[in-house]
């Protein structure tokens, strides 16, 4: 496994994280979430990725089980607080109360003293950034948290938020960004701001939720088991990704792909992968799976080196259908 330092800190993470976001509340799914998180220790995965709203807990319980018997020091775990974790009018947002009961709800179901990156799932537009930021200061202060990090923030956010962190005297690291070969639109502003600010990218949704693994076929349907037929992903914000993505004429630029992914003798899911790798920008990128084998079956990607001429090729093969910052106002988005 190889590893990288996010942004322009200390912190060491792999170069691919493991995600529990579709993590379910089935006995017989979280019996096989577990064996998922197992194979990716295995794997050398050393970072993980959770949030305290996946689930309302869940996700969070079920990592913080299995890794209970693995050395602390060995491993980068990161969460996040924003999304709503019960009904009251505190029990979301970046309000101190929020953030300060959050974060001591994701330290009791890891079964861990502190978290290396304890993120901002959104921007809270309705909570002034001071607030939001001295309450992340002092959680760093008090040794629970390592790292801060945001998900999903503008380069305008980013930049304020990186402001009142060097003010505060505490580590801004990360954010968290969806990027793919179908979904370029950070490259135009918050990747190079990220960078600018001393920031490390960490790739959510690499795979496009499973699109650029070439399962999903052309005037057919999803199959059986694919995120596509899991509500839990095709939901509110998850089924405008699919709304977007599963067409025609998106399914058979994917399927061109395949051509490269021979020619380099690798998997599709492993070409997406390496292509997101290849961005200086990127420390990490997360991904999940539906089964054990999956984790070793990306793992494979650290080993694929895609040329220039490739790269070039590979925009020609997706070209308008891949969202960039000029189609992003035009596109439903997560």
């Amino acid at each position: 496994m190889q590893h990288r330092r996010l942004g322009d800190s200390g912190l060491s993470v792999s170069r691919l994280s493991y995600g529990n976001w579709l993590n379910s509340t089935t006995s017989e799914d979280l019996d096989n979430e577990k064996a998922c998180v197992l194979a990716a220790l295995e794997a050398g995965i050393t970072t993980f990725d959770t949030a305290d709203a996946y689930g309302r807990g869940t996700a969070e319980t079920t990592l913080g089980h299995v890794i209970a018997h693995q050395p602390r020091e060995s491993l980068v775990l990161m969460t996040k607080c924003y999304f709503p974790m019960g009904e009251g009018p505190n029990d979301s947002g970046l309000g101190r109360k929020h953030i300060h009961e959050s974060l001591h709800g994701s330290l009791r179901r890891l079964g861990t003293d502190y978290v290396d990156v304890y993120q901002a799932h959104r921007f809270d537009a309705t909570v002034p950034l001071e607030e939001t930021m001295v309450a992340f200061a002092d959680l760093v202060r008090q040794g629970k948290v390592l790292y801060i990090g945001t998900s999903e923030w503008t380069a305008e956010q980013i930049v304020r938020g990186q402001r009142l962190a060097q003010e505060l005297r505490v580590p801004l690291i990360s954010n968290q960004a969806q990027y793919s070969l179908l979904w370029r639109v950070p490259e135009a502003q918050v990747m190079p701001t990220s960078m600018r600010e001393g920031l490390g990218t960490i790739v959510w949704s690499p795979l496009a939720q499973g699109v650029l693994t070439g399962k999903y076929q052309r005037s057919a349907p999803p199959p059986p088991g694919s995120r596509a037929t899991n509500t839990q992903a095709t939901d509110g914000r998850g089924g405008k990704f699919f709304r977007d993505f599963l067409h025609d004429d998106v399914l058979a630029r994917v399927a061109d792909l395949s051509q490269v992914a021979d020619e380099l003798g690798c998997s599709m899911a492993s070409l997406a992968l390496a292509w997101v790798l290849r961005n200086d920008a990127v420390s990490t990128a997360i991904i999940g799976a539906s089964r054990p084998t999956q984790v070793a079956q990306n793992v494979a990607a650290l080993d694929v080196e895609i040329s220039d001429d490739m790269m070039e090729r590979m925009d020609k093969i997706l070209g308008e259908v891949a969202v960039t910052a000029s189609t992003y106002d035009q596109t439903p988005h997560l």
